[in-house]
């Protein structure tokens, strides 16, 4: 708050409790530099916060005059809880000053900074995940998450294969109809079913068994999981 906003809080409170008028000018310049020393970081107004309405309301309720600390306790409690509400999601629409090519993200990062800063603030309300699924853009959020289903989009799938190769694998294996080693688990390293096949090894100090994921399958893996794609394929093919 602003020296005047403070001024013009200490008035109102004044005026719901007499007991806090001072007749000696020099005391309440006193005051009045302490109030401002410790609301100089809390707002008049804000979105859900009004200091004199909590001036009020600790009046009302509490024999015992008002400190600057009853107004700017509930405004941290007040600011920490907006905080913990926003999900943090940067939605680059609502920044069309940033340069999505910028080398360095220094432009992201202001952006993201200021966004923070203005819901610490007050100045801006923050975006839980109520307000994700809600409101005027509720209908088109639906479209897209049915249309995306448990799955990636496959162009999405294919320029991240490269990072993936293991999804990849099983996801070509699956549109060609072939065994996937990984449906079963493996008899030789007791790698269970969904995770790949592992190695082990032995330090020589200390004895210490280490486990390592590994690129292929062991042989009878994929034995198995050829035995059981057939049998599942001559089931089908029974009751067709």
């Amino acid at each position: 708050m602003t020296p005047r906003e403070v001024a013009a809080l200490l008035a109102y409170v004044v005026k719901l409790d007499p007991r806090l008028a001072l007749d000696d000018q020099a005391v309440a310049g006193e005051r009045l530099a302490q109030w401002c020393d410790l609301l100089s970081d809390v707002p008049a107004t804000a979105h859900g916060w009004d200091a004199a309405r909590v001036a009020r309301d600790y009046i009302a309720r509490n024999p015992y005059r008002i400190q600057p600390s009853d107004v700017s306790r509930p405004w941290h409690v007040h600011k920490a809880d907006a905080m913990s509400r926003h999900v943090g999601t940067f939605e680059p629409t609502a920044h069309p000053e940033v340069d999505p090519d910028d080398q360095f993200g220094n432009a992201y990062v202001a952006a993201l900074r200021a966004e923070r800063l203005a819901i610490a603030s007050g100045q801006q309300t923050p975006t839980s995940h109520r307000a994700l699924t809600a409101g005027p853009a509720a209908a088109e959020v639906e479209r897209r998450l049915a249309a995306l289903g448990e799955y990636m989009p496959r162009t999405v799938a294919q320029a991240l294969a490269e990072f993936r190769p293991q999804r990849a694998e099983r996801e070509r294996l699956a549109r060609e109809d072939a065994p996937d080693p990984l449906t079963v688990a493996c008899t030789w390293c007791s790698a269970p079913e969904g995770e790949p096949c592992r190695g082990r090894s032995i330090n020589p100090r200390n004895q210490q068994t280490r486990y390592r994921p590994m690129g292929k399958p062991h042989p009878c893996r994929v034995e198995d999981a050829t035995a059981a794609h057939l049998a599942r394929r001559n089931r089908q093919e029974a009751h067709a």
